[in-house]
C-alpha cells in the first residue's frame, strides 16, 4: 500500500527541487516574496523622535508600592490547574493561591502566541503597536528552516491572506516602555527570569531584557523548541544552546528567583518570571518526572506548581507576604497537548481556547480571599494597573490600550472597565466580544503555528466542507464552547458587532503605533 505523503514530505520534496533548479526563478512570484519583506516602517510607521518622547513621573508619593510578582507559564491552558477543573494534574500551590485570592474566569491573553502576548504583557498595548505580531525567531536559526518557514507561510492559504507573517519586528523596542523602566521610576529592583522572546539578544544585544528596565536575568532569549537556544545570566552567554539539557531549568529559575526575593526584601521589587514550560519539548526534572497522571506535560505543570509554592514559603519566611501582589497566568492557551478547559481552539485560534487563559490573584489585605471575577480582564492590564498602584502617572505620549483592574482586584469597581476585547491573528483583527456576545468577521481556515509532519491536514481541517468561515457569532453565556453560530436568529446583534469590528480597525490603521503628536 502506498503511503500518503505528510505535510512535511510534501514540503521537503519541494523545498529540494526548488533549491535543485534555481529556488527563487522556479517560485516566481512567491520566490520574490519568499526573499522580500516589507520593512517594519512600510507597515506599522515608524517611532517619533527621542525629543517626542515624554518621561514618566511620580505621581502619587503616597501610592501603596506592593511587591510585584508575575508568574508566566508557557502554553499553560485553562483547564490545567485543579482550580480551573483538572483531576489529572495536582496544582495543590496554585490552587491555594487561589483560595487566598482572586480567580478569573473570563481573562484573556491579547494574542495566542507566545511573543506577542509578552510584547502587549510588559507594555500594555496591542501587539500591533510593537510590531512583534508573531514570534521572532533566532537570528541564527539554521537557513533550511527558515525557507522552510517562508514555504509553509507562502503556500498556505495564510499566505493568500494579507498578513504581515514576514514583517514581524525582531524584536522590542527602546521607545516602548516596559513595567520594569516604568517601575524603576518608582524605586523598584526589577529582575527576570526564564523565556523573553521579545529579540534575540544574543546576536542583538538591543533585545537582553537589561536594556528594557531588569537590573538582573537569568534565561533563554525564546522558546525551548527554537535552535539554537543559549543561556543568558545578564548579558553574557552561560551556555551557547540549551540542548535536550532542560530539566533543569525550573529548578534553576526558581533557586534565581528565590534569590532575588531575599535579596530585595528592604526594597519594593519587581520579580517577571516567565517559565519555559509546559512548551513543548517538555521536560521535568528527575523528582516529577513520571509522576503525574497527565505525562510529560503534568510532570511539568506540577513541577511550576512545587516552584510556586517555594516562591509564597520565601515570601513568609522573609515577612514580606503581606506586601507582595502576585499575578499567575499563561501567554496563550495549549498547544499540541494541554486542556483549553471547556472551550473550543487552541494555541494560534482566536477561539476561546487559544485566548482565555487561567489568572489568579494574591495580595493579602487588599485582595477578598477565596473570590472569583467573572468580568472580562486582560494581560494588557497589568501594565496600567502596576503604574497606579506604584504612584506612577500613565504615559502622555502614546496609547496605552490596557486597564486599570485594580478595581476588579480590590472589589471597589466590581465590573470590567473594558466594552470590547479584540481578537487578532498576527496583524489581522478576526474577531470581538463585547459582553455575552462574540463576533467573527472571518476565521482562517489554517491556523499557525502547523504542526508541519501532521498527516492529511487539510483533510482534518475541513478544507473542503468548510473553507475560510465567518461571519460568525456566540452567546458566550449560553454557548461558551463556541459551537453554534446564531447570526441568522440575531442578525442586528451581528451587524451592530460587525460595526464595532470595522470602526476600531480603522482607528487602529490611521494610528497603528499609538503615539500621540
Amino acid at each position: 500500500m502506498e503511503r500518503k505523503l505528510s505535510r512535511r514530505d510534501v514540503m521537503k520534496k519541494s523545498l529540494q527541487a526548488g533549491l535543485a533548479i534555481g529556488g527563487v526563478a522556479v517560485l516566481g512570484t512567491a520566490g520574490y516574496k519568499l526573499f522580500r519583506s516589507q520593512s517594519i516602517d512600510e507597515v506599522y510607521g515608524p517611532y517619533p523622535e527621542d525629543s517626542r518622547l515624554k518621561p514618566l513621573k511620580v505621581v502619587n508619593p503616597s501610592a501603596p508600592k506592593p511587591n510585584v510578582i508575575i508568574i508566566y507559564c508557557d502554553d499553560l491552558g485553562y483547564g490545567d490547574l485543579g482550580c480551573y477543573g483538572n483531576r489529572a494534574i495536582r496544582t495543590p500551590n496554585i490552587d491555594k493561591l487561589a483560595r487566598d485570592g482572586m480567580m478569573f474566569t473570563d481573562y484573556y491573553a491579547c494574542n495566542a502566541v507566545c511573543a506577542p502576548s509578552r510584547a502587549g504583557l510588559l507594555t500594555g498595548r496591542h501587539p500591533f503597536r510593537t510590531g512583534i505580531i508573531g514570534n521572532p525567531y533566532p537570528a541564527d536559526s539554521p537557513l533550511l528552516r527558515r525557507i522552510e518557514r517562508k514555504i509553509a507561510y507562502i503556500f498556505t492559504p495564510l499566505g493568500s491572506v494579507d498578513l504581515h507573517e514576514d514583517c514581524v519586528a525582531a524584536g522590542i523596542s527602546g521607545k516602548e516602555i516596559t513595567i520594569a523602566e516604568a517601575l524603576k521610576i518608582a524605586g523598584y529592583r526589577t529582575a527576570m527570569v526564564g523565556k523573553w522572546h521579545l529579540g534575540d539578544y544574543s546576536r542583538q544585544p538591543e533585545f537582553n531584557p537589561l536594556r528594557h528596565g531588569f537590573d538582573q536575568y537569568l534565561g533563554v532569549p525564546h522558546s525551548n523548541d527554537m535552535q539554537p537556544c543559549p543561556l543568558f545570566r545578564n548579558e553574557t552567554q552561560l551556555e551557547a544552546d540549551i540542548g535536550t539539557n532542560q530539566a533543569r531549568l525550573t529548578g534553576m529559575y526558581t533557586k534565581e528567583a528565590l534569590d532575588f526575593i531575599e535579596k530585595s526584601k528592604n526594597s519594593p521589587f519587581f520579580l517577571y518570571f516567565a517559565h519555559t514550560f509546559p512548551h513543548q519539548p517538555l521536560y521535568a526534572s528527575e523528582k516529577f518526572a513520571g509522576k503525574s497522571k497527565a505525562g510529560k506535560f503534568g510532570d511539568a505543570v506540577e513541577e511550576i506548581d512545587w516552584s510556586v509554592g517555594e516562591i509564597i514559603k520565601t515570601l513568609q519566611k522573609q515577612k514580606i507576604e503581606q506586601n507582595t501582589l502576585i499575578f499567575f497566568t499563561s501567554d496563550n492557551g495549549p498547544w499540541y497537548e494541554g486542556s483549553p478547559g471547556s472551550f473550543r481552539g487552541r494555541k494560534g485560534q482566536s477561539y476561546e481556547g487559544g485566548f482565555r487563559v487561567p489568572f489568579v490573584a494574591k495580595w493579602p489585605g487588599h485582595i477578598r480571599p477565596g473570590t472569583v471575577s467573572n468580568e472580562a480582564a486582560i494581560n494588557l492590564d497589568i501594565f496600567p494597573t502596576l503604574l497606579s498602584l506604584a504612584g506612577i502617572g500613565h504615559p502622555s505620549d502614546r496609547i496605552i490600550d490596557g486597564k486599570n483592574i485594580d478595581g476588579l482586584l480590590s472589589g471597589l469597581s466590581p465590573q470590567s472597565p473594558h466594552d470590547v476585547i479584540y481578537f487578532y491573528h498576527y496583524d489581522q483583527l478576526e474577531g470581538v466580544r463585547s459582553g455575552k456576545w462574540k463576533y467573527f468577521r472571518k476565521l482562517n481556515r489554517y491556523v499557525w503555528p502547523i504542526p508541519l509532519d501532521a498527516e492529511a491536514l487539510p483533510d482534518a481541517m475541513g478544507k473542503k466542507q468548510l473553507g475560510n468561515r465567518g461571519p460568525l457569532l456566540y452567546d458566550l453565556s449560553v454557548d461558551p464552547g463556541e459551537n453554534y453560530n446564531v447570526i441568522n436568529t440575531y442578525p442586528d446583534i451581528a451587524q451592530k458587532m460587525h460595526n464595532i469590528l470595522v470602526e476600531w480597525e480603522q482607528r487602529a490603521k490611521k494610528n497603528p503605533r499609538g503615539f500621540l503628536a
